[in-house]
């Protein structure tokens, strides 16, 4: 177990020094500052507002090295089974790796198999936005609605919406629409269909098993839309899946059954997990039917790009290494049970939701890899919001209320830039003002001293004092955010929470937790129907929960 190591008590007993330093004081240390910088490929992460010292990093290298990190990562990338309790692989790097680097799994080149999907992917999509693939009433395909929950629908959202606004991409995708249908509430499909025709719509069900409960629920739900739609223009049910619907899974004889033709499936497999599969054909299949396959090659060319970085630069030098040995520091040894994501670019209005889930599902664990009862707790309570929004909504807390380290995200340039004649500044370095401002307040705070001298009456001072000593790190891009940017961006927070999980002897790949509530849920499901149809009493659940149920019926 890693906290019985010399290196984690080490750790705890500097951390108990440091807490008795302030951040006011350590920024005060130059040399500290310009040490605790890192740069890769037009990414600069500033991590010199953490409550750390550069004994900190030295110990905290440490600890990485007693757990065997690089090993680990290595492992990953050999693809031996490191999902011990499901007995599968996790190369999710592979699905983002050129055809000419192979990645072997139990002996084969599964590259290949990446690029043959991809492939077909591509030839679908071109035929799909240049028209040669139409709908059954002959009308080019213009919208998609991709159906999938968790990591069937987050990770897409996040780099649908991150690009929407971005020059090239939008041109990319000038007359098309994408919408996303995940929640199984009657509202979020009424959503997803509201304004569209069904004659050019296209629908992608995402299901690696094609039985997940509410995402074939809402399948049917769309299926029943289209067909009725059709059926007006004397479309039958077996043409208007067929050429209405596809579907991103690894059961083709289930989608078969469904409607949906063998060639119109689009695979992945079962070294692919849930919430890292952006990059599979969960993602790339509705963005590049939305944006083009151009765009989703430099998004996934952004995200093998940190993965060559996480695999072979020094470790001292590795920005996902240093987001997630800064994690462990924060929660494991400082006490911080949460982390804020405030990303300073209104795109990225889905990433922290996108996160929430590679992390929380990852690391959200009770036990190590071998299955002991941890001592200490894993995994982080994950939140976000763009900036400057946030600070009208949470801030209050994280600068007066709880310590929640912070991640400052921002980019140097707009997607979208706008001067107005007669500003001081544009929009952009508006929203930059605050990116820079709000980390500087967080760490300094302002002092009761500071109030006096300022003029502020004796009975609004401790209102108007900030502690300070609120870690955050930095992460600036140089240029604007880009699908290149996009996949960066991905691939850091994916693999910070691989090295957090690898620090702390979890099994990042698994989860389990999710299970239980769906188990429960098909008996109220069928509680639910026997109830409806043959008005069965309601046996089998506590008085609670058989109370509400009857009110629910009634």
């Amino acid at each position: 177990m890693i906290s019985e190591t010399n290196e984690w008590k080490r750790l705890l007993a500097h951390a108990t020094a440091v807490q008795g330093t302030h951040l006011r004081q350590l920024l005060k240390d130059e040399a500290r500052n310009a040490a605790l910088v890192a740069e890769h490929n037009g990414i600069t992460l500033d991590y010199s507002r953490q409550n750390a010292t550069l004994e900190t990093i030295d110990l905290l290298f440490d600890l990485a090295e007693k757990a065997q990190l690089r090993q680990k990562l290595s492992s990953i990338a050999s693809g031996e089974h490191v999902n011990k309790t499901e007995d599968r692989a996790v190369m999710h790097m592979a699905l983002r790796s050129p055809a000419n680097k192979p990645m072997y799994v139990d002996g084969r080149n599964v590259v290949e198999d990446v690029h043959e999907v991809l492939t077909s992917i591509r030839k679908f999509s071109d035929r799909v936005r240049s028209g040669e693939a139409h709908g059954a009433t002959g009308k080019k395909l213009v919208n998609v609605i991709s159906i999938g929950i968790g990591g069937s629908y987050l990770g897409p959202e996040y780099v649908f919406e991150a690009l929407k606004h971005e020059k090239v991409a939008k041109a990319a995708a000038e007359g098309r629409t994408l919408r996303f249908l995940a929640n199984v509430d009657p509202v979020d499909a009424a959503r997803a269909v509201e304004g569209l025709n069904p004659e050019d719509t296209l629908v992608v069900v995402v299901s690696k098993t094609f039985t997940t409960a509410e995402t074939m629920l809402n399948a049917r739900t769309l299926r029943k839309w289209l067909v009725d739609g059709l059926a007006a223009k004397g479309v039958s049910q077996a043409d208007a899946v067929r050429h209405h619907m596809i579907a991103v899974s690894a059961a083709v004889p289930k989608a078969q059954e469904f409607g949906i033709a063998p060639e119109n499936v689009f695979g992945f497999w079962d070294w692919v997990g849930g919430r890292y599969s952006v990059c599979s054909a969960v993602g790339i299949v509705p963005l590049a039917l939305h944006y083009g396959s151009d765009i989703t090659d430099s998004f996934l060319a952004g995200a093998h790009d940190v993965d060559q970085h996480l695999l072979n630069a020094p470790l001292r030098e590795n920005l996902p290494v240093l987001l997630g040995l800064l994690g462990v520091w924060n929660s494991s040894f400082l006490g911080h049970t949460s982390r804020a994501l405030l990303p300073y670019a209104q795109g990225l209005l889905r990433f922290a939701a996108h996160i929430q889930q590679v992390d929380m599902e990852s690391n959200g664990k009770r036990v190590n890899v071998e299955g002991v009862t941890l001592p200490f707790a894993a995994g982080e309570i994950n939140f976000g919001e763009p900036g400057t929004n946030g600070q009208h909504s949470f801030y209050q807390l994280i600068h007066q209320g709880r310590v929640v380290p912070c991640d400052f995200i921002a980019f140097c340039k707009s997607q979208t830039p706008v001067e107005l004649q007669g500003e001081k500044v544009s929009n952009h370095d508006e929203l930059m003002s605050n990116f820079f401002a709000q980390p500087d307040a967080l760490a300094n705070g302002k002092t009761i001293e500071e109030l006096t001298a300022e003029g502020v009456s004796e009975s609004l001072r401790p209102h108007k004092m900030f502690p300070g000593n609120r870690p955050s790190i930095s992460l600036l891009f140089h240029g604007h955010l880009n699908a290149f940017a996009c996949g960066q961006l991905l691939a850091l927070y994916e693999h910070r929470t691989v090295v957090q999980g690898a620090i702390w002897g979890l099994n990042s790949f698994d989860q389990w937790g999710v299970e239980l509530g769906k188990v429960l849920a098909t008996q109220v499901r069928n509680q639910l129907n026997a109830s409806r149809t043959k008005k069965a009493e309601i046996s089998g659940f506590n008085s609670s929960t058989t109370a509400l149920l009857k009110l629910y019926l009634a």
